[in-house]
């Protein structure tokens, strides 16, 4: 591909008014409106501000186009937008709207980005499956700010100056993960902490998006906890959490005879068609176990102790061959009622949570964008709305877009440019032709109560 004309053969002029550079924000914003965004706003938030149903819809509009800050929502103010949309609010307005956050508006504006994705589960099919089996995945993460301005910035696990967020996110066999809780913390604050409340809250939005079938917590070991677990159970959900390799977790895997091990289909695992088997340097075996025996009966819990261990392979530098085999363990906590091989393929899939925090840190949370701790929160908490609609907006416009990363559902259902002209009071977008998915942007609009003119 090389230009067709020299330079001084082409002119620009950024002087159409009729010209906008999202048009996928049109039915992204009327499946919001039909899913009650606006009024749960209103009536959800007693921030100090006026219009806020406005200011939370614009800040959420913005990060559907891929403003990753309070100055990049200004996206929104371009070309003729204003004939597609009332009440654009300017970023100073929308900033000033953040810092006038508390602890307790942050936690309202939580409990609206809940009731908003029950409200999209109902409307799409967001998450299929989930009415027999879902999994809810939790973690936590580091997010780096530079300069001395941020409330709550700290050095954590991670030696890295930042602030600390956990995110909950429900996905099932057949639906790419949907955020259903999160929480802003201080830098220094450990992984687990807080853990019990979260899992109990999330599982809950999960009931309520739909998820009424069986649900698997997953965790990794620093969420291993006698609260955590209890939670867990308490809210009727099952658990599958990664075990800290103590002294008595490798005695009962020690306790394992050789006989109960088995291979298992893994990274570069062989079949072999003659046996039926897998040839594999993985195998995993299970055993009974009773965790936090140190504390109090109550706390006490007896379940399956599944165990995977990978072969180390042999130095190859040191000119000595394998005298024995050695193995690296790692060891799942669950009560899961699955087969062996299915529960630990399943506890594995909580990698998922990994694409969640992929698709936040290549949109919205690519920065923490505020001076203030609770404007940070509540960018988390629209962050997370602006998430959850993406996907529901996927969702309705083809199989591929269900499953998409965000970042590509921006790409080639948003970020389409369109020509407005207007005829008998009538406004009609003109798009690009041949535009890449053209027929999933047309499921979208159609979804959403548009109708489709050639």
């Amino acid at each position: 591909m090389r230009s067709s004309h020299a330079a001084a053969a082409v002119s620009a002029s950024l002087s159409d008014p009729n010209l906008i550079a999202h048009a996928g924000l049109v039915p992204a914003l009327r499946l919001a409106e039909q899913c009650g965004l606006p009024e749960l706003a209103a009536s959800g938030l007693t921030v100090r501000s006026p219009n806020t149903a406005v200011k939370v819809t614009s800040i959420v509009a913005g990060m559907l186009a891929g403003a990753d800050s309070i100055d990049d929502l200004d996206v929104l103010r371009h070309g003729g937008m204003d004939r597609l949309f009332h009440d654009v609010r300017a970023p100073s307005t929308l900033g000033t709207f953040l810092r006038a956050f508390t602890h307790g508006h942050v936690r309202q504006l939580q409990s609206v980005s809940r009731r908003f994705t029950a409200a999209l589960a109902a409307h799409t099919p967001l998450l299929p499956g989930a009415e027999q089996l879902a999994f809810l995945d939790v973690d936590s993460k580091v997010k780096q700010v530079h300069g001395y301005a941020k409330q709550g910035a700290a050095f954590g696990y991670t030696k890295v100056r930042g602030l600390h967020f956990q995110a909950a996110a429900v996905s099932t066999l057949l639906a790419a993960p949907v955020i259903a809780a999160t929480r802003l913390r201080k830098g220094s604050a450990g992984s687990g902490k807080g853990a019990a409340s979260l899992f109990t809250e999330a599982i809950a939005a999960g009931r309520e998006a739909g998820a009424t079938g069986t649900i698997i917590a997953r965790a990794d070991s620093a969420f291993f906890a006698a609260k955590t677990i209890a939670a867990i159970t308490r809210a009727g959900a099952r658990f599958s959490i990664t075990m800290p390799g103590d002294k008595t977790v490798r005695a009962a895997i020690g306790a394992i005879d050789e006989d109960n091990w088995h291979p298992i289909k893994y990274p570069n695992a062989i079949y072999d068609q003659a046996s039926g088997e897998w040839i594999s340097d993985a195998e995993i075996a299970e055993t009974e176990f009773t965790a936090f025996t140190s504390k109090a009966k109550k706390w006490q819990v007896t379940a399956r102790l599944i165990v995977r261990r990978v072969k180390r392979l042999p130095n190859a530098g040191d000119g000595q061959g394998e005298l024995f085999p050695t193995w690296r363990y790692h060891a799942v906590f669950t009560d899961s009622g699955f087969t062996l091989v299915q529960a630990e393929a399943q506890h594995r899939g909580h990698a998922i949570i990994e694409q969640v925090f992929a698709d936040l840190n290549d949109s919205a949370l690519a920065h923490m964008p505020s001076g203030s701790f609770q404007a940070n929160g509540a960018w988390l908490a629209l962050a997370a709305i602006a998430h959850n609609l993406t996907r529901a907006a996927g969702s309705l416009a083809s199989a591929f877009h269900a499953k998409a990363r965000t970042g590509t559902i921006r790409a080639t259902l948003i970020a389409v440019p369109a020509r407005i002209a207007s005829s008998a009071r009538r406004v009609r977008l003109h798009l690009p032709a041949r535009w890449p998915r053209a027929h999933a942007w047309e499921n979208l609009w159609a979804a959403t109560g548009h109708p489709l003119r050639t």
